[in-house]
């Protein structure tokens, strides 16, 4: 659960770990991913509330625009040729640097209607966890 609320794994992490650590493999899959898909909401809440405040800290500053401009850079030729499903897309690829937390800072940029980038969020993260979920299986049976 930690691994898949983290911004270093999400659930592309906290799915390998579970079914290494021998939990059942449907659990696994359901936690790491309804737990990915709280980070949305709560990052919100802190680019809303938390964000503002901190952004007066010149270290910070700086971190928050040179992860700004890496989200800009990394998703919005997609995010704004393709709007919603480019949102999924990006969200979806297991890869490092995609996700929900960069897919909550492009949201939060674009500014993209949050029902809209949610639904959006929560699917590329139940593509992303099934990817992993179903290619770490294939791993621990050898097939892969």
């Amino acid at each position: 659960m930690l691994w898949s609320i983290s911004p270093f794994g999400e659930a592309k992490v906290g799915i390998p770990y579970g079914l290494v650590s021998g939990l059942n493999k449907y659990l696994v899959f359901v936690i790491c991913f309804l737990t990915n898909v709280l980070v949305f909401p709560l990052m919100l809440l802190f680019l809303d509330n938390v964000n503002r405040h901190l952004v007066k800290w010149t270290p910070y500053k700086k971190a928050a625009i040179n992860i700004a401009r890496r989200a800009k850079i990394g998703s919005g030729n997609v995010i704004q040729k393709y709007g919603f499903f480019g949102l999924i897309f990006f969200v979806m690829l297991p890869l490092p640097g995609t996700g929900v937390y960069a897919g909550t800072i492009a949201t939060y940029m674009f500014k993209i209607e949050r029902g809209k980038a949610f639904l959006a969020n929560t699917i590329g993260i139940f593509f992303s966890s099934l990817i992993v979920w179903f290619a770490f299986m294939l791993t621990m049976k050898g097939i892969a």
